[in-house]
């Protein structure tokens, strides 16, 4: 099963008697199925714009129901979104936001009745389908060790490195780097 396969990928309609209006505001929502606070994020969110008013009622709606409770607060990067609203409603209740100079601008945090926060890794709204579902399964899938930048542009193999493949690479000429030699016993001279 691949990488995608094991993460919780979750989407939630909101409108289904609009096929194309459902699709284009169903939350791209990932979360780790645990939910174990070990890795550097819980899960990971891909929002359609950076228009916090429209984009994070979708988002606390999903993640209410994703975990059968009620988000209470959600805290961001104050320069990574426009229009930050001071609550958002939701069932029966407002939820306030706050928002940070000092917070990493990859991270929302939502704070959850009966249990500790959760952070999401926020996936900008431009990036390409390929790399955001990456980033969407790795964030799921467990990230222990991995800076949120990274998950969003992972670097490439170091030269010389083995690929993914596990074949070492290839230099510019187009020739394969050759393995380094063996190292030779040490010649005495008498």
């Amino acid at each position: 099963m691949g990488l995608i396969g094991q993460a919780t990928i979750m989407t939630t309609l909101l409108s289904p008697s609009s096929p194309v209006l459902a699709a284009q505001a169903a939350p791209r929502l990932s979360l780790n199925a645990v939910l174990d606070q070990r890795g550097t994020v819980d899960g990971a969110w891909w929002p359609r714009s950076r228009d916090a008013a429209a984009e994070l009622p979708a988002l606390i709606s999903a993640v209410d129901r994703r975990l059968d409770r009620a988000v209470l607060r959600v805290g961001l990067h104050a320069d990574a979104w426009d229009h930050i609203p001071h609550r958002i409603p939701a069932r029966g209740r407002h939820i306030r936001v706050g928002w940070f100079n000092s917070a990493d601008p990859h991270l929302i945090t939502l704070s959850i009745a009966g249990t500790v926060p959760i952070s999401l890794l926020v996936i900008p709204p431009g990036t390409a389908d390929g790399p955001a579902m990456a980033a969407l399964a790795l964030a799921a899938a467990g990230t222990i060790g991995v800076r949120p930048a990274d998950m969003l542009h992972p670097a490439p193999p170091a030269e010389g490195s083995p690929g993914r493949d596990g074949s070492a690479s290839w230099e510019n000429e187009g020739g394969h780097v050759a393995d380094p030699a063996p190292a030779r016993p040490a010649t005495t001279w008498s």
